[in-house]
């Protein structure tokens, strides 16, 4: 379920994005991989995936240095989406 914070908190992501990530989306975009359609900093669920192909059930994370404390935050984030049939 989508809701106005989750998508005002995607599209500042995507404002925001890392040096990696602008990379990655460069590589991502316009069905380039495998003919893949991915969204970027896309909500879902309680939480916000930095690329999703909906179709494929596809996340792509890229977890940087400040991921390192998150680690349970992370592990429960990949738990949910695992349950709802997605892989990271």
């Amino acid at each position: 379920m989508k809701t106005a914070l989750s998508q005002q908190r995607a599209q500042d992501l995507r404002r925001q994005s890392t040096e990696a990530e602008k990379k990655l989306w460069q590589l991502l975009r316009n069905r380039q991989f495998d003919g893949l359609k991915f969204r970027r900093q896309a909500p879902i669920g309680p939480y916000i995936a930095d690329f999703l192909a909906v179709d494929a059930l596809l996340i792509i994370e890229i977890d940087g240095g400040q991921h390192s404390s998150r680690t349970s935050y992370d592990k429960k984030r990949a738990a949910w989406l695992k349950q709802h049939g997605y892989r990271v």
